[in-house]
């Protein structure tokens, strides 16, 4: 049952939905059952309205949303560099949010050119030729690679856990971070969803300028196509997760210059591609 009382937003400022709120529950542990209260992540709707269309409606968690609008429209291809995005505006209502986002002419142009490809298609999901070429759009091969050194990983890795207020409230948030070259957590997003997690890193870093040279992406997730082509559309170099890639994952970051190692525990993690990026 929901706690009637009002949650604090931790984010501050805009709409009145938060990030998380309170419910009662009942505890069961063997002995007699006990009342109490718990936190839980909130997931809503949110609408990313590109200069008056809805392009996507997505769930997310209510925080960070400016972040979230930049880093979904870079990562998505829909523009090409964070000045293309010129307003990006919160708005509650029918449920859920809007992000009433406005674009460059020439962005807007290809992304209504885009739709235009999509609306005539059948089928479902990726079984059309066109679909899975849209899908699986080329990355622009990498330049440069950092060196990770494993102390740095076991660093954030502890910082990682203290910088995810959401998650440790609640225990239901993914969370994506960067991390500078001399090893320094600068920057942690977090979301119910891993990937949405991941664009409000991407836009955060856009957003407050933040030079990528020598850094590295960490999530607290498994490394998925997705969040590999999203780092590596962004310019980052190297994508460290906690968990296990997929088989595509390693493909994509291979053919696209991206050091990606997984299984990131302490001092320790498997490197998947561009094994020299990684050192002790």
């Amino acid at each position: 049952m929901i706690d009637e009382r009002p949650a604090t937003a931790r984010s501050g400022g805009g709409p009145a939905v938060t990030e998380s709120q309170p419910v009662w529950r009942l505890a069961l542990a063997g002995g007699a059952p006990v009342m109490t209260n718990e936190w839980l992540a909130n997931e809503v709707p949110v609408a990313l309205v590109y200069n008056g269309i809805t392009h996507v409606v997505m769930l997310a968690t209510p925080c960070d949303l400016e972040d979230f609008a930049l880093g979904f429209s870079l990562s998505e291809g829909i523009i090409d560099s964070a000045d293309e995005l010129r307003s990006c505006e919160v708005v509650e209502g029918c449920g859920g949010l809007e992000l009433q986002i406005e674009i460059s002419s020439r962005a807007f142009a290809g992304l209504k050119d885009q739709r235009r490809q999509l609306a005539g298609r059948t089928g479902c999901g990726l079984c059309g030729a066109e679909s899975l070429e849209h899908a699986m759009r080329p990355v622009a091969p990498l330049t440069q690679r950092p060196l990770v050194r494993l102390p740095h990983v076991a660093t954030a890795l502890d910082a990682l856990d203290a910088a995810q207020q959401i998650r440790n409230d609640t225990g239901a948030t993914h969370a994506a971070a960067w991390v500078d070259a001399d090893g320094q957590l600068q920057l942690c997003r977090e979301d119910v969803g891993r990937h949405n997690a991941l664009d409000k890193l991407i836009g955060a870093i856009r957003r407050q300028h933040l030079a990528t040279a020598g850094g590295f992406v960490l999530i607290s997730s498994r490394a998925s196509y997705e969040m590999v082509q999203k780092t590596a559309r962004s310019g980052i170099a190297a994508l460290v997760a906690v968990s296990a890639p997929t088989a595509l994952a390693v493909r994509v970051a291979s053919e696209a210059g991206l050091a990606l190692a997984c299984w990131a525990r302490g001092d320790r993690l498997t490197a998947y591609t561009h094994p020299e990026a990684f050192v002790a």
